[in-house]
């Protein structure tokens, strides 16, 4: 288990602190991650990769020369923001376009792919390339649908090498693309990882058992057996992989492979090595020439006792690119002739933006939206633990976690925001920034839209309504939708869906926002206690998919328990209005100032 922290929500970020503290010459942090402290070349591409936490060395661990420009460290198993990705790109662009590389995660490739449109639309040439390595995940039909693991460092050590080498943006997509194709992983579990201040492990192995191809996450494989000995586990390693040749090579013997023996956190180094000298014998009874082989532990999973390999099938250019020299805070190869610092003023800073003009109107809206947050950072605070439990049934256990990090961020902000005047949608909007950088992953991209949303339609200068906050929870449900969830598919969605719904029509038919609040609330919780008995259709949920019958949907849970206090606040703070004259009023009534 982990056993040393502070307090858990700020693990992450502690951690980075230290990290960065430990390795000033290479690194140094920036807001959402950390970018190389040397001078990299003008034009040269940028090459940022990132995920969540708790993988080290991935994914902040491989910035440095001859590797990564920079790296998005989201919270634990969660990825980073798309405003993190955005701010770490923008540090570590040159004038060469920037190449986004991260494993193939739903909430990685959200945010990323929010953030290289950000990227594009500001005049940064972007690209992305998704690293899908792991066999056990998917099929071949299906090979794009693939995990990224271990495999991740052949893939940014290719296109880093290529961008040293003075390739343009094209050709350094090229590569990585080929990189990943040629690239193929295979792992194994005998325990689970637990979090930061969890008692019990995200997953569990029965003792004497090996879950096989199981995720860096704890995501299954496709199947299980008894615990073999090293040289059976070599064996079961090179089978696999020398069962799926990829495009273009026919036959393993005489090719040549870079090698990848990784320990995922409690396998350690000499029980690696008696692995590795099974593995090396094996690929060389088949004709396999192994280049450069690594191991050790290069993708983690904090305490997590397992192992995968990966072979990087390798052509001329590959191999250049993989013996091409490096010097990163976890990855060291060759020597490299070593970079001036970078001054600190080199790196790009945020720009504060101004607090818009509001009217009185919406700094009372904007009042009432700060007692919401409070009320809600207070039930998730409540609830942090219990959300976790939840979410580790079927998920990676983070769902508490990342709430709770996410609640906070944005209560703080919303006060900062609210104390200089601001009026609703600012205050909503920052709230919103501040939850997605915070939460990471997929919660905190989906409760960032919605705030986001929430504050477009009350404005800073109108005088907040029941149609308008109705419309804002419409717009948060549409654009929520867009990200491929549907109702039954086990998501937040199966409770956003009917609360907004339900609130639409009690205001449409003259409800005051309280009371229509209030009955929309109800629905929402009873539609996240009816998600126990459905399958999960997406996620990192979707594999365990039997595992979670009988369990309601985190994110649905926490939904309904926000909307419910939320109802509490708003009926609190409601003036007091004639029964006969309540339909007519859809104003967001009473100053709770």
């Amino acid at each position: 288990m982990t056993r040393l922290y502070n307090d858990p929500a700020d693990f992450a970020d502690e951690m980075i602190d230290g990290f960065v503290a430990a390795n000033q010459n290479q690194v140094r942090r920036v807001t959402g991650g950390v970018v190389r402290s040397t001078k990299t070349p003008e034009n040269q591409v940028a090459l940022v990769i990132g995920g969540g936490s708790g993988h080290y060395p991935a994914f902040g661990g491989p910035v440095g020369q001859g590797l990564a420009s920079g790296a998005a460290m989201g919270n634990l198993f969660a990825s980073p923001s798309a405003h993190q990705v955005e701010t770490v790109a923008r540090a570590a662009h040159r004038g060469g376009g920037v190449l986004l590389s991260y494993g193939n995660y739903a909430g990685d490739v959200l945010h990323f792919s929010q953030a290289q449109d950000a990227l594009t639309a500001a005049g940064v040439p972007t690209r992305t390339v998704v690293v899908t390595d792991d066999i056990s995940s998917a099929s071949v039909a299906e090979k794009q649908k693939r995990r990224g693991i271990a495999g991740d460092l052949t893939v940014f050590k290719s296109a880093a090498a290529a961008a040293q080498e003075g390739y343009p943006l094209d050709e350094v997509v090229r590569v990585a693309e080929l990189a990943n194709e040629r690239t193929r992983s295979f792992g194994v579990a005998f325990s689970g990882c637990s979090l930061p201040g969890a008692t019990d492990p995200l997953f569990t192995v029965p003792e004497g058992r090996m879950a096989v191809g199981m995720g860096i996450h704890g995501e299954p494989g496709i199947g299980e057996t008894d615990v073999p000995t090293a040289d059976g586990l070599a064996t079961q390693f090179v089978e696999a992989l020398l069962a799926e040749l990829p495009d273009g090579i026919s036959q393993a013997e005489g090719q040549r492979v870079g090698l990848i023996l990784n320990g995922l956190g409690a396998v350690k180094y000499e029980e690696l090595f008696v692995v590795y000298r099974g593995v090396a014998r094996l690929l060389d009874e088949a004709g396999v020439t192994i280049v450069e082989p690594e191991v050790g532990e290069l993708v983690t999973s904090f305490d997590m006792a397992g192992a995968s390999l990966t072979l990087f099938w390798l052509d001329d250019e590959l191999e250049r690119f993989w013996r091409a020299p490096a010097d990163t805070p976890a990855y060291r190869k060759g020597s490299v002739r070593v970079a001036e610092q970078l001054d600190a003023a080199e790196v790009e800073a945020e720009v504060e933006v101004s607090i818009p003009d509001a009217s009185a109107e919406s700094q009372a809206g904007a009042r009432l939206a700060q007692l919401a947050l409070e009320a809600l950072q207070a039930v998730v605070t409540d609830n942090a633990d219990e959300l976790g439990r939840i979410d580790a049934v079927a998920g990676d256990g983070d769902h508490g976690i990342g709430m709770l990090r996410g609640s906070r961020a944005a209560t703080a902000a919303a006060l900062t925001v609210l104390e200089a005047g601001a009026g609703a949608e600012t205050l909503l909007r920052r709230a919103a920034d501040a939850w997605s950088d915070r939460a990471g992953g997929t919660s905190g991209a989906l409760w960032g839209v919605a705030l986001t949303a929430v504050g477009t339609e009350l404005g800073d200068t109108a005088k907040p309504t029941a149609a308008s906050v109705a419309a804002g929870v419409l717009a948060a449900k549409n654009g929520i939708l867009t990200f491929g969830a549907e109702v039954g598919d086990k998501t937040m969605v199966d409770a956003l869906v009917p609360f907004s719904d339900v609130l639409s029509r009690e205001i449409a038919g003259g409800a005051s926002l309280a009371a229509a609040w209030t009955l929309a609330a109800t629905a929402a919780t009873e539609a996240a206690a009816a998600t126990a008995a459905l399958l999960p259709r997406m996620g990192r949920a979707r594999p365990h998919a039997e595992k979670s019958l009988g369990t309601p949907d985190a994110g649905a849970h926490s939904l309904a328990l926000i909307v419910t206090v939320v109802a509490d606040v708003l009926t609190a703070h409601s003036a007091t209005v004639p029964a006969a004259a309540a339909h007519r009023d859809t104003t967001l009534q009473g100053d709770p100032a």
